[in-house]
């Protein structure tokens, strides 16, 4: 398999999960388990001593293949040492069809995000193909409901709503009326991420790696169900939740624009993940996508354009702190154009000019 992905890009899974929510035993059952896949771990244990990198050694067939990081957790204070240790491995990539960044338990994904999105040498090189949170089912709902300083954040929460795919561990540990629970929780943090019931981390690898779950186009495979506006039989008490919002029509590109400026200028902060699906007036055929971490985003044309017959029907999907879906709803339902408001604005600016 390496010698045919030889000249792709090395795709990264990051995986994330509170401290003992079975992160290394995860890893090794990747490791142990398959051997069709040559996959290079990055891991990297808070504090000064690494206590993982020798439970994970064992599982690799070379020792040297595992590279360990100092100091630090890989996704804070360490980022010029992830950069460093990412370079390093560049040329050494194409020996390997994946890589593991396995973070510490305090770790929030976001600028691990950026730092490959933006820094050129890591973009040329690598991406991420998807963000796996592991979550402990037995402990999980203490570490969301814990209240935090002013100015910090859940870090649990955050992983829960940056993720791709959950692996809901330690199934065995709990009642099934526990995990039905949990489970309900957890999608209404975040609906969009895939949930996979394991025990001791064992988990089907085909639904894990090598999936480009990651990506600005993931939007085109959910589900209907995921956009439709589902009242609540009661309150909704989650700080972070995950919002989905479909209507027909073509956006006007402008204000579609200043929307999306001024929403990131004033809610970067709690907007964990976006994503969306779009049809702009005057595009012909091209279909956009776009998929954004805090104020970072991507946008482009999708792979393919919209069909001859297919209807446009516009797809936003926003998870954060302190969401208002009708309003996110409104204000994007103000940027469709329409002819004759488009009209009246350009004859004003004519007039004031």
């Amino acid at each position: 398999m390496a010698e045919e992905k030889k000249h792709d890009i090395t795709p990264i899974t990051v995986i994330t999960g509170f401290l003992g929510a079975g992160k290394t035993t995860f890893v090794n059952y990747i490791l142990k388990e398959q051997n069709e896949w040559k996959i290079c771990v990055l891991e990297n244990e808070f504090g000064e001593v690494s206590i993982d990198d020798g439970l994970v050694a064992e599982s690799l067939d070379t020792p040297e293949d595992l590279i360990t990081m100092d100091n630090g957790c890989v996704c804070c204070s360490v980022r010029g040492d992830l950069v460093r240790t990412l370079g390093q491995l560049a040329k050494r990539r194409h020996e390997f069809d994946a890589i593991l960044l396995e973070t510490t338990g305090l770790a929030d994904p976001a600028p691990i995000v950026y730092t490959i999105q933006t820094n050129p040498k890591m973009s040329d090189n690598y991406r991420i193909d998807s963000i796996v949170c592991l979550a402990d089912c037995k402990h999980l709902g203490l570490h969301l409901d814990e209240v935090k300083p002013e100015g910090s954040v859940n870090e649990a929460l955050q992983q829960v709503a940056f993720s791709d795919k959950i692996l809901l561990n330690k199934i065995d540990l709990v009642t099934p009326e526990e995990k039905e629970k949990l489970k309900t929780r957890l999608k209404t943090i975040n609906k969009f991420a895939t949930v996979i019931e394991t025990e001791k981390s064992r988990a089907p690898l085909g639904e894990i790696l090598g999936l480009n779950s990651f990506n600005m186009e993931s939007i085109l495979d959910y589900s209907p169900s995921f956009f439709e506006n589902q009242e609540e039989t009661t309150h909704n008490l989650e700080l972070v939740s995950s919002v989905g919002i479909e209507f027909k029509g073509s956006l006007h590109a402008q204000w579609f624009n200043m929307f999306m400026m001024d929403l990131l200028r004033e809610r970067a902060a709690d907007l964990y993940r976006t994503k969306g699906l779009l049809s702009f007036h005057g595009q012909g055929d091209t279909k956009f996508v776009f998929q954004g971490v805090h104020e970072q985003i991507n946008f482009g044309p999708a792979k393919s354009p919209w069909g001859k017959d297919e209807e446009r029907i516009n797809k936003f999907v926003f998870i954060g702190k302190g969401l208002d879906r009708a309003e996110l709803t409104k204000s994007l339902m103000e940027c469709i154009y329409k002819e004759e408001e488009t009209t009246k604005a350009e004859e004003t600016t004519k007039e004031a000019a």
